[in-house]
């Protein structure tokens, strides 16, 4: 394997300018450039990012930790930060976290083990206090979807309280008078918050709303057995609250399997706003998450942190807010 000495003798120049080409420095001349890049491709050499990054003292890499590739919403999640690390000729780094703490941590340490310090991290069973140790590993380490006390200048995170008063005011619209949330059974903060949010604003209607909740798994054969179970019931619903779309999919194809009509019978409402919500029959009334658009933003905060060491002078709200999306199953 060709080393940068090999590749300054056959160029006939010193090993310092083969190192300032490598580093993209300006100091030196275009022939001298070309007789280096010339001898670089001769003898296949590769510069080491890692020596590159200490001698420039610039990441050249921007990771993102996800549970799952296979999600579309996360897929979204990933998809926006890659944009970014394009725009700034960086190398993305995709570590998986899973759903639990250690796998998440696993996923971190990965990234920090090859020198990433430039990360959005989506995290929600490492504690409060351990991700803010970790932030202080890497200064351009950012948190996406959760807010963490005395961490603020680097989370970004959608308000759920307000999905859930959204939903429950859009659905109320519509006549609706015996509502089920569809919840996830994931021990996280989001469906609560949603929960809440829902309930709260039924509570302060002067007419009675009955409601109920069932939980399972946030995909669509989650959403297919609470459907199930829903229809098992004694009391006869109107309107269903899904905590995404996924979930609101799953139900509504089980309730035409049964001969109920959407949205006749029973409306339906999603969360997120992933691209099959568009393309589902019928379209899908969901809640706009933009993830995309806050995993482009906590990017470049990232890049930001990095450069500035975690400074907390340009501290602002990184809160986004849902908004109703209304199409056919409402």
């Amino acid at each position: 394997m060709a080393t940068i000495k090999d590749v300054a003798q056959l160029a006939n120049v010193s090993v310092a300018t083969v190192s300032r080409v490598v580093n993209g420095s300006n100091k030196v001349g275009k022939k001298t450039l070309e007789k280096v890049k010339s001898a670089m491709l001769e003898l296949s050499y590769r510069p080491n990012a890692n020596a590159r990054d200490l001698v420039t003292k610039r990441s050249s890499t921007l990771g993102v930790v996800v549970p799952d590739v296979s999600d579309p919403f996360f897929a979204c999640l990933a998809s926006g930060v890659d944009t970014i690390a394009k725009k700034h000729q960086l190398q993305l780094l995709l570590s998986t976290g899973g759903q639990d703490a250690d796998s998440e941590r696993k996923a971190i340490e990965l990234l920090l083990a090859r020198r990433c310090e430039v990360m959005v991290v989506h995290s929600k069973k490492i504690s409060d206090n351990e991700l803010m140790a970790l932030s202080k590993q890497a200064a351009g380490l950012i948190i996406i979807n959760r807010l963490i006390p005395g961490l603020e200048h680097k989370c970004i995170w959608l308000d759920n309280y307000a999905g859930g008063q959204l939903a429950a005011q859009h659905l109320i619209s519509k006549g609706a008078v015996s509502i089920a949330i569809a919840n996830s059974n994931l021990d996280i903060n989001d469906p609560i918050e949603r929960k809440r949010g829902f309930n709260d604003y039924l509570a302060s209607l002067d007419t009675n709303v009955y409601s109920k909740e069932i939980n399972h798994t946030p995909n669509q054969q989650g959403g297919e057995l609470a459907a199930s179970a829903l229809l098992n019931e004694k009391q006869s619903f109107d309107a269903v609250f899904a905590y995404n779309d996924a979930m609101a999919m799953g139900i509504i194809a089980t309730l035409i399997d049964k001969g109920i009509k959407i949205p006749e019978d029973i409306s339906v409402i999603g969360f997120d706003d992933v691209i099959l919500a568009r393309y589902s029959q019928p379209k899908l009334t969901t809640l706009s998450y933009p993830i995309e658009d806050m995993a482009m933003y906590a990017a470049e905060l990232a890049i930001s942190q990095n450069v500035n060491k975690g400074d907390r002078k340009e501290i602002q709200s990184h809160c986004y807010l849902p908004k109703l999306i209304e199409r056919f199953s409402s």
